[in-house]
């Protein structure tokens, strides 16, 4: 595995002639129109998937994944760019209706005829993370472009090679708009310029993955010059049980959403609550898958070696606070690729359930009743995603809607990260803002609303010209319908 060593630490000023590029180019690009834009993300998303095996390696090198996790993450991306760029015209384009429903210029105005618009924000940037370098930061990036913005991306400084090669690929790609995504490489200073850069040199929104701690950071540096954020920032996400599940389907679920990379995903099974009748049944099952896997093939070494002091002491801690070691425990954490965990009784307030553990480490405690289910799942800080296993698929539907989380799946998990059109997103710890669907889109967009006077009204409420008799008649009879009605 390799940290990206090869590549520049880019300095302020590296950052800010990257904006002023990609401002430059972004403006050709905005005054495209939507169905050129549309046509050009097709033939990078078509370039992208031609080259899928050579950015494979890049992010299995950077990270340490297995080629085949990094190939599915390859795809995911083209998924996600291929619905962005064929539906950010309907999504952002002018028109009087929304979905089947007119824009209502309301009684008061039936002489204005309203219309809404999108347009686009500017330049957009893009600070991505090192556990997906290309599906998570795309995620932004690929929905910037379709909304009309050119981009500039630091990705993390432990896979800058993915960013670079995202960049470069675009210029290919697309020649005439080469410099519409800029990269830009280094350690967390280089992110800091990007966030914090003020005037024409600044970009107009940045979305932002990675820790709270870290986008407390890059809030306050956006705060300065009142530049929009768009952060997520991880999750503690919870499964719920219920006693009429499908077991086995269910363990299956479980092992792969909290082992799949690590357990180093934002929105992988972290927690698991059960109900008392069927959590004994439900531990040895997910025992069993655990134990089957072989770490180093199934999934790869924690990418940031300085995890594993925090994998470390959320599983002692918990052991000393009374917990189970279902599977594996302190022996299991041997870097570089560590054993799956499974532990259960660990007390609420352990750090094992209120903290994110980014690690092969799955804790599953019982529940009374899936009441107490929701309760605890609630409980924690972060509220990104959560998933539900029952039989009964309305009770489920209704489970989810309880949930405080911003996704929520049905007897599988992750089961929203391959739908374009589902916003993710979450609350709390978990940040703020919206990706993907038609939210995501409108989160690289700025509404404009637009009135035609039609015709002159029969009592004209914003000219002085109006006699105030026929002003204050046309007030009280509007008082008086909302006053009925």
């Amino acid at each position: 595995m390799t940290t990206g060593t090869n590549h520049p630490a880019h300095t302020a000023e590296d950052v800010r002639a990257a904006v002023a590029r990609a401002r430059s180019a972004g403006r050709s690009w905005a005054a495209l129109g939507a169905r050129e834009r549309r046509a050009a993300l097709l033939r990078w998303k078509r370039a992208l998937a031609a080259r899928a095996d050579e950015f494979a390696q890049v992010i299995a090198s950077e990270t340490g994944k297995p080629v085949h996790d990094a190939r599915a993450e390859v795809l995911l991306t083209l998924v996600h760019l291929d619905w962005a760029a064929r539906n950010a015209r309907r999504v952002l384009g002018r028109r009087r209706v929304l979905g089947r429903r007119r824009v209502p210029s309301g009684l008061l105005s039936v002489h204005q005829r309203a219309t809404l618009a999108y347009r686009p924000l500017g330049v957009i940037g893009v600070i991505g993370p090192w556990n997906y370098p290309l599906y998570t930061p795309m995620g932004s990036i690929g929905y910037a472009l379709a909304a009309g913005n050119a981009v500039v991306f630091k990705p993390s400084e432990l896979t800058p090679g993915v960013g670079a090669l995202l960049a470069r690929s675009l210029g290919e790609a697309l020649p005439d708009h080469a410099d519409l995504l800029q990269a830009v490489t280094g350690p967390g200073s280089t992110g800091a310029a990007l966030a914090g850069a003020e005037g024409p040199s600044g970009v107009d929104k940045v979305a932002f993955t990675g820790s709270p701690g870290t986008a407390r950071k890059v809030a306050a540096a956006c705060a300065a010059t009142l530049t929009p954020l768009l952060a997520e920032c991880g999750g503690k996400d919870a499964v719920l049980v219920a006693a009429d599940a499908d077991l086995d389907a269910a363990a299956d679920a479980i092992v792969w959403g909290a082992m799949g990379n690590a357990g180093q995903t934002c929105a992988g099974v972290e927690r698991v609550y059960a109900v008392e009748s069927v959590h004994e049944a439900l531990c040895s099952r997910i025992v069993s898958r655990a134990r089957a896997l072989t770490p180093g093939e199934a999934y790869g070494p924690l990418t940031l070696s300085s995890q594993l002091d925090v994998v470390e002491r959320h599983v002692k801690q918990a052991l000393v606070d009374g917990a189970t070691a279902r599977l594996g425990g302190p022996d299991a954490l041997r870097a570089p690729v560590l054993g799956p965990v499974v532990l259960s009784g660990v007390p609420e307030d352990s750090p094992a359930v209120t903290e994110e553990t980014f690690g092969p480490v799955v804790v599953v405690n019982p529940v009374r009743d899936m009441d107490e289910a929701v309760e605890r799942a609630d409980a924690s800080a972060y509220s990104l995603g959560a998933a539900v296993f029952t039989r009964d698929r309305a009770a489920g539907v209704a489970l989810a809607e309880r949930l405080g989380s911003g996704a929520v799946s049905v007897n599988s998990v992750l089961g929203f990260a391959a739908i374009p059109s589902l916003p993710f997103g979450g609350a709390g710890e978990s940040g703020y803002g919206r990706i993907h669907g038609e939210e995501g889109l409108r989160a690289f967009a700025a509404p404009r609303s637009v009135t035609v006077r039609r015709f002159a009204p029969a009592v004209d409420l914003t000219s002085f010209a109006t006699p105030r008799e026929k002003v204050a008649r046309a007030v009280e009879l509007g008082r008086r319908l909302h006053a009925r009605f």
